[in-house]
């Protein structure tokens, strides 16, 4: 039985080694690298923000392939972030990602299900936006973004202009995202940035909260890529 059971663990890490690039390996190694280290020097009790950060990048490098095993980790990522983002009184975050982030990460899902390239279940059929949407989801932003300072506001939100900044950026991100758009990974990246600046701050009063500083900062350059690996696909796919 456990001969069994090695044999499959090798086989399934050998196809997961030819899914990925040597890039891309080299990328998500060195996010969990810069993660646990941070976690070892910063932190070394808050091992729910550890396993959110693992979960978080490795979403990150699924999603940059178009696979929907990313968004699957995505709605797991988003339930424990709102956990952290609790414990800190980032009300604005723990919203967003518990109340927007999540269910719209299901949605995501389900829409990458339904829409393979060509029948793959493991890359999704990119989409192209018209002007007509840019400007709906312009005006839906605007419409969340109000929304939302004034709920932020009545919890006494820490830091509520970044944390508002934070929604518009996060539901713009989602949304392009549930519509299959490149373009996700580029406003996901304007968030991390957002994010960034919002840890800095906490980890000012709290020094345990460098680790999540180093995770966004990993989460960024795994958006970044995201971007330019869905381009990439975009022209294969219109080939």
């Amino acid at each position: 039985m456990c001969k069994r059971v090695l044999i499959f663990l090798k086989e399934s890490m050998k196809r997961l080694l030819n899914y990925f690039s040597k890039f891309e390996i080299l990328l998500w190694g060195s996010s969990l690298l810069l993660i646990c280290i941070s976690f070892i020097i910063f932190d070394r009790r808050n091992y729910l923000s550890l396993i959110a950060s693992i979960i978080g990048i490795t979403s990150l490098i699924f999603s940059a392939k178009g696979n929907p095993i990313g968004q699957m980790l995505m709605i797991i990522f988003s339930l424990l972030y709102g956990i952290i983002s609790y414990s800190f009184s980032y009300y604005g975050e723990m919203i967003t990602y518990l109340g927007m982030t999540l269910p719209m990460a299901i949605i995501a899902l389900i829409s990458w299900l339904k829409n393979p390239y060509k029948g793959k279940k493991l890359e999704v059929k990119i989409n192209s936006l018209n002007k007509k949407e840019y400007i709906f989801m312009s005006g839906l932003t605007l419409i969340v973004t109000i929304i939302f300072y004034f709920i932020l506001e009545a919890f006494n939100t820490t830091n509520i202009i970044p944390s508002t900044i934070s929604v518009t950026t996060s539901f713009i991100a989602v949304y392009l995202t549930f519509r299959r758009s490149p373009y996700f990974a580029l406003a996901y990246a304007t968030n991390d940035i957002v994010l960034i600046i919002l840890w800095i701050l906490a980890s000012i009063e709290n020094h345990t909260y460098i680790p999540v500083v180093f995770c966004f900062i990993a989460f960024l350059f795994n958006d970044l890529y995201g971007f330019i690996n869905w381009q990439k696909m975009k022209e294969k796919q219109m080939e």
